[in-house]
């Protein structure tokens, strides 16, 4: 509970036990425990108001937080997916090279060695 809901929550618990142990007449101890119930229940109500206004604005914020946040993260991963491709795209392209490379050595090494045949 908010310390203004709990002033208030106070305040009526004060005013109603103001009123009973007032000495006046029964009709008028009524009436006045009537309008201070009215009194409560309008303040409860502005209370009640306050507090879903204060959540809702709390909500929309971390709302538009998160989806900022999100927004950021992807935008991170697709740089980083972006790059670990470049890096896979070069690599492939070396090792490629580098087998064009063995296959032309190996070739040649073949053309130089007599041939054997067992059997």
């Amino acid at each position: 509970m908010s310390s203004l809901s709990n002033l208030l929550l106070g305040g009526a618990i004060g005013g109603i036990l103001g009123i009973l142990y007032a000495p006046d007449k029964g009709e008028n101890t009524r009436k006045k425990l009537r309008e201070e119930a009215l009194i409560a229940k309008d303040k409860a109500m502005e209370t009640a108001s306050e507090l879903k206004d204060q959540i809702s604005s709390t909500y929309s914020t971390q709302k538009e937080s998160l989806e900022t946040q999100l927004e950021s993260v992807m935008s991170n991963v697709s740089y980083k997916a972006d790059d670990v491709i470049s890096t896979l795209e070069k690599k492939l392209h070396d090792l490629k090279e580098k087998n064009k490379n063995l296959q032309k050595n190996k070739g040649a090494d073949l053309k130089n060695e007599p041939f054997t045949q067992t059997v």
